[in-house]
């Protein structure tokens, strides 16, 4: 892409939400095809604690063996599919830690309590993921704020953003809480000044 935009290429799947486990997944985008779209990083998903923990960690481990051949970026995502009850620090925590340990050069991962936790347990950098849609927008930016305050170095949200009346009021808000270390009460004007014009 020619927009001086920094991509994140997913290169993992292979199932949908019809078919069979969500964990089920392979490499399907060769490190070849992101080099010529001149990606940042790649990223694919982990499932540790389901029946397809091993296909997908040695995924991420052929992976991460590529990026450093190429020299680019690997982002593990540690997914936990419909389980949102395996999302408590003890658990990602391990999560986040195999990922490092097999070559992830950054984890993406779910806030939660002790979410610091996490973060100490992991010797590479943490972005959270969105999660589910939050009931206000001022929630999403609370999050937001509690992750980097714990730790969290940046972002990777979806539906939290994109599904805003407002997304590129809500990118500047998440901007401003990450990069200009703001307040929930600051970011929430940033929002609401951008989503005025």
């Amino acid at each position: 892409p020619g927009t001086g935009t920094p991509i994140v290429l997913r290169v993992s799947g292979g199932t949908s939400i019809v078919g069979g486990s969500l964990a089920d997944e392979g490499i399907t985008t060769p490190m070849e095809e992101a080099l010529r779209l001149n990606v940042s990083a790649v990223a694919l998903s982990i499932f540790v604690g389901t029946e397809h923990e091993r296909q997908t960690l040695l995924n991420l481990s052929d992976l991460a063996s590529e990026g450093e051949r190429y020299g680019m970026p690997v982002l593990a995502v540690t997914a936990v599919g419909k389980e949102l009850e395996k999302r408590d620090a003890r658990f990602l925590s391990l999560c986040c830690r195999i990922a490092a340990e097999l070559g992830a050069h950054f984890v993406k991962t779910y806030y939660c309590d002790g979410f610091e936790k996490v973060v100490e347990g992991c010797p590479v950098p943490v972005v959270i993921a969105g999660g589910p849609k939050l009931a206000t927008f001022r929630d999403t930016l609370q999050v937001v704020r509690d992750a980097i305050d714990r730790g969290a170095v940046g972002v990777d949200m979806g539906r939290n953003i994109w599904q805003s009346d407002h997304p590129i009021a809500a990118i500047k808000a998440v901007r401003a809480l990450v990069h200009k270390k703001a307040s929930v009460g600051e970011a929430a004007e940033i929002f609401e000044r951008a989503a005025a014009k």
